[in-house]
């Protein structure tokens, strides 16, 4: 099955290289603009001054990793810069959005002079820029600024102190922000389409894991709401803490929507069993972690923050089993998956490694989730298309036996006319005079003496042929049972009997025998049950007389049935 799918697979993957290799450089720019500055950091032990810290860079630890440095209060001291903030070009400091309780900026110029600036009850809230970079304004003085120290008031410290400091003019933070605001604004458009898109085929066709489907690309959007900085603009007086708080909730919502999605996505077979409590167990797990931090974070974050990144590289430990089993099973859709969750199960590992240290902090990892939600809400949207059209061909292959169940339990096996329920079922309720005739093969038993059953049975199948090529299309024709049959056919185009006995006569039957047959005709009403009584009546009692007369003839009932 997988190399019967190789082809659309390598499509699909080249796509979704193609779609981050296009949102990368919005992000890359983000990460490279401006100059790095290196940071050093040194534990507030109280009583310090930022004047005499500034210089005493001595006392600052610049190789100790700062996620080693524990919690605490923190001075971090920046490289020496000596640029000078201008009115028409002036300088921003941005860093990365962490955890912290108050944060203070001072500012050493050339001079002497230092400027301080210290964030309030909504931490740096006010400095968010779009990709959650904190974006610190440098006033413009006649001389250079010559460093920058923070003061770091409580902080858990779970990702680190401060890091990826950079020095950017205000023209760069504006294309900057431009570039990632077009990125969002794109990202958030595709959602609500998606959304619209599937809660309308869902009115339709009520699959559950279009509900799942619309649910995940929802928390996916309001999670990139948070983590993109633009919550901070819609709710100036949010807290930045307050806005990670949602951020974890609304990642932790994302993924167990996103499990629950695969769950009802699948063929049921692929979650039977363990994996199946396995999965549920997994997606409790992170939506209960975000849960959790978005409740104790206030109180104490870097508990709930490390039992969340480990609840999230479980989401990773599902996805394994998921295409093994699919694999093995011979899933349509596993290779649907497979390149969907591709990309985004590989940006949760590195962010979780990120997260946990084994890889250093990267602005683009940080923000990769954009690209890979982009990605696993358009792979998904056409894993949908491609599970509604298997829906369809399936639906389409059941009418199809459907409709030839009917047609078997409506035919006469041996000879493939009508059988006697079929042909009254199609028969009464017919507006207007019918012409009955009933056709009954003189000396059957003598038949199958001569050629034996099989015999008979072709003779059956002989005269069948001969009634249904020659008569109209419009005409019903039926085996009754036995060597007796049945044709009804509008009183206003009635068949001539003598027609169709010289065409049953002429035949050709096995060992060239001779066989013939008598017709009785009736013609009357046939709207009710009992008006067809009367009617098979009236032809049982004119074919009862041609049998008498002789056989090979026909008779019709001298007055019409009532």
């Amino acid at each position: 099955m997988f190399v019967r799918f190789w082809p659309r697979f390598l499509r699909l993957m080249v796509a979704s290289l193609a779609l981050y290799a296009a949102a990368r450089p919005a992000i890359a720019e983000a990460s490279a603009a401006g100059s790095p500055l290196d940071l050093c950091i040194l534990r507030d032990t109280g009583g310090m001054r930022p004047a005499a810290l500034f210089h005493q860079p001595q006392r600052f630890d610049c190789t100790t990793p700062q996620h080693k440095l524990g919690t605490g209060d923190f001075w971090v001291l920046s490289s020496p810069i000596d640029r000078q903030s201008l009115e028409s070009d002036p300088l921003r400091v941005r860093l990365a959005s962490v955890w912290q309780e108050r944060l203070t900026l001072h500012i050493l110029y050339a001079d002497g002079e230092i400027l301080s600036m210290a964030t309030g009850r909504t931490g740096v809230a006010p400095f968010i820029q779009l990709g959650a970079v904190v974006e610190q304004p440098l006033p413009a003085r006649p001389a250079k600024v010559v460093r920058l120290l923070w003061h770091v008031e409580k902080s858990p410290n779970m990702r680190g102190i401060l890091f990826g400091a950079r020095l950017a003019t205000a023209d760069q933070s504006r294309a900057i922000n431009l570039r990632m605001a077009a990125l969002y604004a794109g990202f958030a458009g595709l959602c609500l389409a998606l959304v619209m898109y599937n809660l309308a085929l869902w009115g339709a066709l009520r699959h559950r894991f279009q509900l799942d489907y619309c649910v995940m690309v929802a928390a996916l959007m309001l999670y990139t709401f948070t983590s993109s900085g633009a919550m901070s603009w819609a709710f100036p007086g949010l807290a930045n803490n307050d806005r990670l708080r949602f951020n974890y909730l609304l990642l932790g919502l994302a993924s167990a929507a996103a499990i629950m999605f695969a769950r009802n996505f699948f063929e049921p077979r692929i979650f039977a069993g363990w994996l199946k409590r396995y999965s549920t167990g997994v997606a409790l797990a992170t939506s209960g972690a975000g849960l959790s931090f978005f409740l104790l974070a206030p109180v104490a974050p870097r508990v709930p923050d490390i039992v969340f990144t480990l609840a999230f590289l479980g989401l990773a430990t599902v996805v394994g089993p998921i295409l093994w089993r699919g694999w093995r099973q011979r899933s349509s859709y596993v290779w649907l998956f497979a390149v969907g969750w591709g990309l985004p199960i590989l940006m949760a590992l590195l962010r979780t490694l990120s997260n946990l240290h084994v890889l250093p902090w990267s602005f683009w990892i940080d923000n990769s989730t954009i690209v890979s939600a982009t990605s696993e809400a358009l792979m998904s949207a056409i894993a949908i298309a491609y599970r509604i059209r298997l829906l369809r061909d399936e639906r389409d292959d059941a009418i199809a036996a459907e409709v030839m169940a009917r047609r078997l339990a409506d035919t006469d096996p041996l000879t493939g006319l009508l059988n006697r329920r079929a042909f009254l079922n199609k028969a009464i309720a017919r507006e207007g005079d019918q012409q009955l005739l009933v056709v009954d093969i003189d000396h059957f038993k003598r038949v199958n003496e001569t050629l034996g059953h099989d015999g008979g049975d072709e003779v059956l199948r002989v005269f069948a042929r001969v009634m249904r090529t020659t008569l109209p299309a419009q005409t019903l024709v039926a085996r009754m049972g036995g060597e007796e049959f049945a044709i009804l056919t509008p009183a206003e185009s009635a068949i001539e009997p003598d027609a169709l006995l010289a065409r049953l006569r002429n035949a050709r039957m096995p060992f060239d025998l001779r066989v013939t047959a008598s017709i009785g005709a009736c013609v009357g009403p046939l709207v009710t049950d009992r008006d067809w009584k009367a009617l098979y009546r009236g032809a049982d009692a004119a074919l009862f007389e041609a049998k008498s007369a002789g056989r090979d003839r026909f008779r019709t009932a001298v007055r019409r049935a009532a």
